[in-house]
């Protein structure tokens, strides 16, 4: 038998998110489109509880072990969508990626995402439980930013956003902002955030009356951009990614 009693095993969801198919959400909505079975049966509910995926099969095609939990860096140009197609035609991460990872690189997914216009570090995992708990805004995963802005804001106005800021009816939480320097009224402001909500950092900044015109994300966690190149990546060493992942467990118990 595969089911099992209440209490053991976990939901298949969460499985396959560990083995890499997919984010936990995207998991539940193949289900929802009739994409995945168990044992020859389609599945309809997200709520199966399993030991393990023998047996189960995503479009007809059996789901291999999961492997040990990878991570890359990727230093994403502007002008490439975070998704692995566009109906618009636009290029994708994914377009870059085949020419800078490794021949047998497994399936990768995106850490949180980068705008069209958005540059720099994107962190990339075959591990869709690691990925969401680093996208949680409960584990205060901190996401580091260098903007270029045009307008007038003062170090004082910066400082305001740690408490958080409503625009538009959107509440965001601590942003911890300064002022790097200033040649007339073009501005380079360092940012970190922990929350990373759409589109966050340009709102808030128009909110003061600043156009953004860069914005490059230069950290997520302890993993920084530093010199990597345009374009290119590096996967994190695998000692790296485990004092992180050990780093994120007592957080949560904290």
């Amino acid at each position: 038998m595969s089911e099992t009693e209440p209490g053991k095993g976990d939901r298949i969801a969460k499985l396959l998110a560990r083995a890499g198919v997919a984010s936990r959400r995207e998991v539940e909505r193949m289900i929802a489109d009739g994409r995945i079975a168990l044992d020859g049966k389609v599945l309809d509910t997200p709520a199966t509880i399993l030991t393990g995926l023998r047996g189960v099969t995503v479009d007809g095609n059996p789901v291999a072990k999961p492997e040990r939990t990878r991570l890359f860096a990727f230093h994403k140009p502007a002008g490439l969508i975070t998704a692995e197609r566009d109906p618009r035609g636009r290029p994708t991460i994914y377009s870059a990626l085949r020419n800078s990872l490794p021949p047998g690189t497994p399936r990768l997914m995106p850490v949180g995402r980068l705008d069209l216009n958005t540059e720099g570090l994107l962190l990339l995992t075959n591990d869709g439980e690691l990925k969401r708990a680093m996208e949680l805004p409960s584990s205060e995963v901190p996401r580091t930013y260098r903007v270029r802005a045009f307008g007038e804001v003062t170090q004082p106005q910066l400082e305001d956003l740690f408490d958080g800021i409503e625009v538009d009816g959107v509440k965001y939480g601590r942003i911890e902002a300064n002022l790097e320097r200033r040649s007339g009224r073009q501005h380079w402001i360092e940012m970190s955030l922990t929350e990373g909500k759409n589109r966050e950092i340009r709102r808030v900044l128009e909110h003061l009356g600043l156009k953004v015109s860069r914005l490059i994300r230069t950290a997520y966690g302890p993993f920084e951009l530093l010199d990597l190149p345009k374009g290119a990546a590096v996967e994190i060493r695998k000692e790296d990614l485990e004092r992180f992942r050990s780093s994120l467990k007592k957080g949560k118990r904290g």
